[in-house]
């Protein structure tokens, strides 16, 4: 699933490619948010990214399947 984060005060948001449950991973960054941690999340490639979660703006996490392509027929 990709996961869009806006961090308050920056002009880019964060975009990554993760396998991790979106339950899972909305419950992680509320609980930031609330407490003002930081929340580390790992994409696909093995990458480590840490959000301040007193800083997160918003988080968009898309679940939608992939799109298909060809003819039906």
């Amino acid at each position: 699933m990709e996961i869009r984060i806006g961090i308050q005060h920056s002009p880019r948001e964060i975009v990554i490619e993760s396998e991790e449950k979106a339950a899972a991973l909305l419950e992680r960054l509320s609980a930031a948010v609330a407490d003002g941690s930081p929340v580390t999340l790992v994409d696909d490639k093995g990458r480590t990214v840490l959000v301040p979660g007193a800083k997160l703006a918003y988080a968009e996490v898309s679940t939608e399947e992939p799109r298909r392509v060809g003819f039906l027929g």
